[in-house]
């Protein structure tokens, strides 16, 4: 057994997201587990830009109301002790609502040993448009 020397906060990089966002690197595997968690923290109205996952994404809401959104326009609304999963590839964003601080787990995984594709690609920012558009908690 090991315990994981924990990295300082840090602040999320502007060009990934809108608003203010900070996150906790938790655990970044090394071989062979290519398991990825960071403990991540949007204030209000903040959320990530358009990207997707070489392997998938699993985001486990810990506090205040996450949004996540995909092409089709569809914005879910996932609430505390909810996860919900996105496949390799989808674009999608998640980020907190307008008036309240969101906390959630964010767990991926890298891409097996000789695979090129980056963890994680970003894409243009998040418009006010998609992120206020129309709300389901839908499952």
């Amino acid at each position: 057994m090991k315990f994981v020397e924990q990295q300082a906060t840090g602040k999320g990089p502007e060009d990934w997201f809108t608003g203010d966002v900070w996150f906790d690197a938790l655990y970044a595997g090394t071989g062979p587990s290519r398991m990825r968690v960071n403990m991540v923290r949007f204030a209000p109205g903040a959320r990530t830009a358009w990207h997707h996952h070489a392997v998938g994404q699993t985001l486990h809401v810990v506090a205040g109301a996450a949004l996540i959104g995909t092409r089709d326009g569809t914005v879910f609304e996932a609430r505390p002790g909810e996860t919900v999963t996105c496949p390799p590839g989808e674009e999608h964003w998640h980020g907190a609502t307008e008036d309240r601080f969101m906390e959630h787990l964010a767990l991926w995984e890298a891409p097996a040993p000789g695979d090129d594709r980056p963890e994680t690609t970003w894409l243009e920012k998040t418009t006010d448009e998609q992120y206020t558009g129309p709300r389901t908690r839908a499952h």
